[in-house]
This record gives structure tokens, sequence and C-alpha cells, in this order.
């Protein structure tokens, strides 16, 4: 029977269990792979036959989430680069691929901008994704892949100083370790609105009304969801063809703000 491609993008991961094995064999890094898009990405790699090894800084709640995913997990914070070197130099073999998904975004104005929570945000969005692709080159196979995760919020302006230089500077280093890593390829993803449990923490009561107001707006006329994202992952990690590139997700967000 064909696939039902009507729903590509189940958020209980249903259609990643469908998928071909693609990556049958291969291994998957998932760092901060227990909620949203990492966790999305981790279900679909599974589901295309990978072994995952999934990170992130509550032990508890990876150890649930590995044993759900049939994964390997191991809980440590990723901006702590002793802790990042030792997970990687414990890893059994070399990997494939590595997704780091970098947290939520740091918005502020000018004025109000608390630049300890500022060097919180470099060091989750600029150095660990440095650091990761410093290590990838002896520890991913040829041919290989580092995704990144970015945002498309901050190409407004008006969103603020912080958030506005990353979302430049992201695609500038995602070129600049297409060739430095190579032949490692390196790419973003760059989502806009995405319905993870870090949008209803950020929105609160007004989730349900950006929500609706996506819904009837955005040219495909539904919300971006983690799903989605991690469909796009996953092939970046399978088509050998690409790198250094960047791949808005936003659903035509950008095209009727």
């Amino acid at each position: 029977m064909p696939r039902d491609e009507s729903n590509p993008v189940s958020e209980g991961g249903g259609s990643a269990t469908r998928q071909e094995q693609r990556l049958l064999g291969q291994t998957v890094v998932v760092i901060g792979g227990t909620s949203g898009i990492g966790l999305e990405t981790a279900k679909r790699a599974r589901g295309a036959g990978a072994d995952v090894v999934l990170t992130a800084r509550d032990a508890e709640r990876v150890a649930r989430t590995a044993e759900d995913l049939g994964a390997t997990g191991t809980a440590f914070d990723a901006t702590d680069f002793d802790q990042l070197g030792r997970f990687f130099d414990e890893l059994p073999a070399p990997i494939d691929h590595v997704l780091v998904s970098g947290g939520g975004p740091y918005y502020a104005p000018l004025a109000e901008i608390d630049f300890d929570e500022a060097r919180r945000d470099i060091q989750r969005h600029i150095w660990v994704p440095l650091r990761v692709a410093q290590i990838a080159v002896d520890k991913v196979r040829p041919a290989g892949s580092l995704v990144l995760i970015g945002g498309t919020g901050g190409r407004n302006p008006r969103a603020g100083a912080v958030i506005s230089t990353f979302t430049a500077a992201l695609p500038a280093l995602t070129r600049a370790l297409a060739l430095e890593i190579a032949p490692v390829r390196v790419n973003l993803i760059a989502p806009g609105f995405v319905d993870t449990p870090l949008s209803a923490s950020l929105l609160g009561d007004d989730l349900d009304a950006r929500r609706e107001q996506l819904r009837s707006t955005l040219p495909i006329g539904r919300v971006v969801g983690p799903g989605d994202v991690a469909a796009l992952a996953v092939h970046l990690m399978e088509n050998t063809a690409v790198t250094g590139a960047t791949f808005d997700i936003d659903g035509g967000q950008q095209l009727v703000r």
C-alpha cells in the first residue's frame, strides 16, 4: 500500500516509522534531543534506521526519552566544553551526522539587554556549533553532516540587536564551516514560528491566538510543527550533494509579515 502523504509530519513521529531505512547503519547524534525539533529529528532518524545518540541537560528526561526511542542518551550541558569534549571522546565509534539544536532565542531591546543572558546566548548559538564543528573533523565520517538550527525571527531588525546579529551570523558561519571541515557537510535550518513546547513557554496565554493568526495568514494554511523541521533535517543528512546552505522553513511567514 502506498504511503499516506496527506500528513507527512505527524507530531507523533508515525510517518518517520514508515519511511525507508535510508539511514540504516548510520549513527546520528542529536544535541538537545528531548523536546521539540531535536526530539522529532531523533524520532525520524530512528525511523530511517539510524542508531541515535541524544543529549540534553536533564538526566531523567534524557533517560526516559532514550528508552522510549530505543536510543542512547547522555545528560550534560553542551555549553560546558569539557563535558562536550568528553561526550564525543567516549562515543564508541565514528558517527555520521550531528544535529545541534541551540535552544530558544533571546529577544530584548538594547535598553533592556541582560548581558549575562546575552553571553549565554552566544555560547548556545555560536560557540557550541563552532566547538562541535571543531570536534566533527575527527569524529564524523566523510560525507557525513552537521546540521545547525537557527531561525528567521531576527531578520526583522525590530526583534532586537542580539537576535538580529545571531540570525545574520549563522548563515555566514555555516558557509565558512562547510569549507573548513569538508568533506563533512554543514547546513543550517532557519525556522520561523514552530509549534513546540519552547514556543508555548515563550508565548504563554498568547499561544492560541498566535496559532490562529498563523493559520489564517500563512500561505500553507497551517502552523509549522517540529516534524516539518525534522523531516528537512533528516533529508539534509541523506542528501550528500548539499552543503553550506541555509534553508528557511516558515510556511511563508516572511512573505506575509
